[in-house]
């Protein structure tokens, strides 16, 4: 599967922003999605994952309660609105597919990635 990250940009805190993440092929409906993000400096983390049919999420406890993961299986997208933007969510977003552990929050649990998009939010 391949995917394509979009909707990044700069805001100002507070600010809301929606990420999009367009994935290729017919079998999108059967990966488990998540997003990661990293900032310059720093190692890749987790921020949200979204089940195969968005019954079930999981937050980071940073974005619990200011973002949300869902996805449109019509459209082989997932989603992150992120809302109440604070300066310390800056950072590169990446969206990944195919969850394959059970802890859902690793870096390698996630075999397919794609490229990120830019998040800059200024105080």
């Amino acid at each position: 599967v391949q995917l394509q990250a979009s909707g990044g940009g700069l805001v100002q805190a507070g600010d809301s922003l929606r990420l999009s993440c367009a994935a290729s092929g017919r079998t999108f409906s059967t990966y488990r999605m998540g997003w990661f993000r990293q900032a310059p400096g720093k190692e890749r983390e987790f921020v949200a994952h979204i089940s195969t049919s968005g019954a079930r999420t999981l937050y980071a406890d940073s974005v619990e309660g200011r973002f949300t993961i869902s996805r449109d299986n019509a459209k082989n997208t997932v989603y992150l609105q992120m809302n109440s933007l604070k300066p310390e969510d800056t950072a590169i977003y990446y969206c990944a597919a195919g969850a394959i552990g059970a802890v859902l929050m690793r870096v390698d649990e996630y075999p397919y990635w794609g490229q990120g998009t830019l998040v800059t939010v200024s105080s």
